[in-house]
């Protein structure tokens, strides 16, 4: 094994342990399309066309992962979520 493979190896290890966390939006019926985009773009800092695809994409198939990241970043922003009336999770 080559030296630049072995750190390129040990970069996607690296990286993957950073990022295997991600926040779950679940569908309901009970929030509006326009509710579920602020709360996107507030707490996740989604653009308004990335939340807009995230809305759609929970309301026609159930859930959808809205960010990842390590999770003492993404702890806070389902928290705000949560706080919001959504359905979410951090998995």
């Amino acid at each position: 094994m080559s030296t630049k493979e072995k750190i390129q190896e040990e970069f996607d290890v690296l990286e993957q342990e950073i990022t295997k966390h991600k926040i779950v939006l679940f569908n309901d019926d009970v929030n509006t399309f326009d509710h579920v985009i602020e709360m996107l773009i507030h707490a996740c800092d989604h653009t308004p066309l990335q939340a807009e695809q995230c809305a759609l994409i929970v309301h026609y198939n159930g859930k959808c992962s809205v960010k990842t990241g390590p999770y003492e970043e993404l702890q806070p922003r389902c928290t705000l979520l949560l706080e919001a009336g959504l359905s979410a999770e951090i998995q």
